[in-house]
């Protein structure tokens, strides 16, 4: 059997594919508030990237430190899409998960029926601090990164206020991240620009941004945004790396607008 990405898929079985990625470090769970309106009118599909949740970090071609491109990432999403016989879908992602929907779009246009792009960049900074981050987790595991990542993906005020469970059940997915696979995620992101093949996109895209995001700032959205023909900008106050959590009802009111206009995408048989 064929190693896949671990999914989960919600909705009428017989309804347009919508394809979830994830950010790095969380599982497919950080898009619990936003599946269940979207699984109305759409087959919800998330997966979980190598190493996270439950995708062995050994889906992955080559495991060699520094080998793996966003390019890997999106061979393994149309692999899935294929498996589940979505010759066309739609596709939103977060940060690491929206790197793999602008690179499908741009490279396979006649796959991707319409885009949502998260938190996410064209290019995630200097490859450096990427190779020393793989590095550390080699090194110490994801665990060394805990007590940094609430700062990173939320809000002071989301991180102590009444919804802070959430944000610790994310940690855990930190936490319990494959090293090797967590490790290969990063190689990607240091290896990936794709601001030369933003116009290449033609599916009909909205770049979502929270303004407290220090990971990928709102100036990352606003250059997907101006790089991408037509496409529609969507800035998020109170909300930082995370916005689908910390902005669950902003984030799933903006994608189910953008999602039921009137394309078609293929079904699952």
């Amino acid at each position: 059997m064929t190693a896949r990405l671990h999914h989960t898929a919600e909705g009428p079985p017989g309804a347009p594919v919508l394809l979830l990625g994830p950010s790095l470090g969380t599982s497919l769970r950080v898009w619990d508030g936003q599946t269940a309106v979207l699984a109305r009118r759409h087959r919800v599909v998330r997966w979980d990237l190598p190493g996270h949740g439950g995708t062995p970090a050994g889906v992955l071609p080559d495991p060699v430190p520094g080998a793996t491109t966003v390019a890997d990432l999106a061979a393994l999403v149309l692999e899935l899409a294929d498996h589940l016989g979505a010759a066309r879908f739609a596709y939103a992602g977060i940060s690491l998960g929206g790197a793999v929907g602008a690179h499908l779009a741009a490279h396979h246009p006649e796959r991707v029926t319409a885009l949502a792009l998260l938190c996410t960049s064209a290019r995630f900074g200097e490859p450096g601090g990427w190779r020393e981050r793989a590095a550390l987790v080699r090194a110490r595991g994801t665990g060394a990164l805990v007590p940094t990542a609430p700062d990173r993906w939320f809000t002071p005020a989301f991180r102590t206020g009444p919804a802070a469970g959430a944000a610790a059940g994310l940690l855990d997915d930190l936490r319990t991240a494959d090293p090797a696979g967590y490790a290969a995620c990063c190689d990607a992101l240091a290896g990936h620009d794709l601001r030369a093949a933003l116009a290449r996109i033609t599916a009909p895209t909205l770049v979502v941004a929270g303004r407290a995001d220090r990971a990928t700032p709102p100036a990352h959205a606003r250059e997907l945004a101006d790089g991408i023909p037509g496409a529609t900008l969507l800035e998020l106050a109170g909300a930082a790396h995370l916005a689908p959590v910390e902005q669950p009802r902003a984030v799933r009111t903006a994608l189910h607008a953008h999602f039921t206009a009137p394309r078609a995408a293929a079904p699952i048989r």
